[in-house]
């Protein structure tokens, strides 16, 4: 009998652990060209298990161009159009590990758009992680390998 109980509790026990683990994250899947996907598949999929210590969670609608982490999610998105203010913001271009980046404040945080680059990641980082601009210290090397530079930061 003991033995039944102890089976029990276990499941329970993970019934409970299963109901806090945040599901999936609502991402916008944007719609690139062929060319511009074919960069972006491998290099969301070289991005690091943790971002800021936040485990890598699965996004909603799956797609190869999305990928969140932690609660509240930090998501990334290639492939997406360059944000508004970002042709007269290059000299707004910040540097971080090699990788150019164009920041705008958003609600509750900020949103890293790459800059010079010949793909577009986004990077939209909670106020939760403040300073929000350290999350892309753990995501350079991804987007360094993958998307080459065109124009750099200057």
């Amino acid at each position: 009998m003991p033995k039944v109980l102890f089976a029990a509790l276990g499941l329970a026990g993970l019934v409970v652990l299963a109901a806090c683990s945040p599901g999936a994250v609502p991402v916008a899947v944007p719609s690139p060209a062929p060319e511009v996907a074919a960069v972006c598949e491998p290099l969301v999929a070289a991005l690091p298990d943790q971002v800021l210590d936040a485990d890598r969670r699965k996004t909603e609608p799956p797609s190869p161009l999305t990928t969140a982490y932690g609660d509240p999610p930090i998501e990334i998105t290639c492939g997406v159009a360059p944000p508004a203010g970002m042709a007269e913001a290059q000299s707004q271009c910040f540097e971080v590990n090699g990788v150019g980046w164009f920041a705008k404040e958003a609600g509750n945080g900020v949103i890293f758009t790459t800059i010079g680059r010949e793909v577009y990641v986004e990077v939209a980082v909670p106020a939760k992680y403040d300073p929000e601009a350290n999350a892309l210290t753990d995501v350079a090397d991804a987007v360094h390998r993958f998307d080459k530079v065109i124009t750099p930061c200057t």
